[in-house]
């Protein structure tokens, strides 16, 4: 991989982990919400921590993943693409799930698609076509 593709994916990942955390800011220290989850009958607060935690390992888990696809598949850009729409499909059952009230199901549902809309197009172009 060259250096500027490794370049244009890492910032895409950091550019998502970025937008979700600004979500977080606007919505939790500057608008007053507290995005918490339920679980166990426990409500708990969703920290900075968590939101960056979870845009990096989303990011770094999909990175992998078209590292994979590229060497294995004709076209990786576009099987990356399909599986990563399906898995923010299914991602977004946590926050409609779990989420400890209305408002915390709004933010962290706009976490989860804030950071798949960086990721998806950011890394589908740059996938690169399997070697033959």
């Amino acid at each position: 991989m060259s250096r500027e593709n490794l370049a244009r994916r890492g910032l895409t990942v950091a550019g998502a982990t970025a937008a979700a955390l600004a979500l977080w800011a606007l919505t939790g220290p500057v608008a007053g919400l507290d995005p918490s989850t339920e679980t166990g009958g426990e409500v708990r607060p969703v920290g900075a921590g968590a939101v960056v935690a979870g845009g990096l390992i989303a990011g770094l888990a999909a990175w992998g993943l078209l590292a994979l696809l590229e060497r294995t598949v004709a076209r990786p850009g576009r099987v990356w693409t399909v599986i990563a729409v399906a898995v923010l499909v299914l991602s977004m059952t946590g926050p409609l799930g779990s989420a400890g009230d209305g408002a915390s199901m709004a933010i962290l549902a706009g976490m989860h698609l804030v950071v798949a809309a960086v990721l998806i197009p950011g890394l589908a172009r740059s996938a690169r076509p399997a070697r033959t």
